[in-house]
């Protein structure tokens, strides 16, 4: 019989580590509390834009 093959080890070369993505997304948190309320902020503008226009 033959082994399996380890598929583990073999990862695309285009793929980042598991420790660049976890890096990234802490350098991303600090603006989160920011980001948040801005992108909140626009969609209700939106929204109320959409609903005056549609009224």
């Amino acid at each position: 019989m033959t082994k399996p093959a380890d598929h583990s080890s073999h990862a695309a070369p285009h793929s980042p580590a598991a420790g660049e993505e976890q890096d990234s997304l802490k350098a991303l948190m600090p603006i989160i509390p920011i980001v948040l309320p801005v992108v909140g902020g626009v969609l209700m503008f939106l929204l109320a834009f959409i609903a005056i226009y549609m009224g």
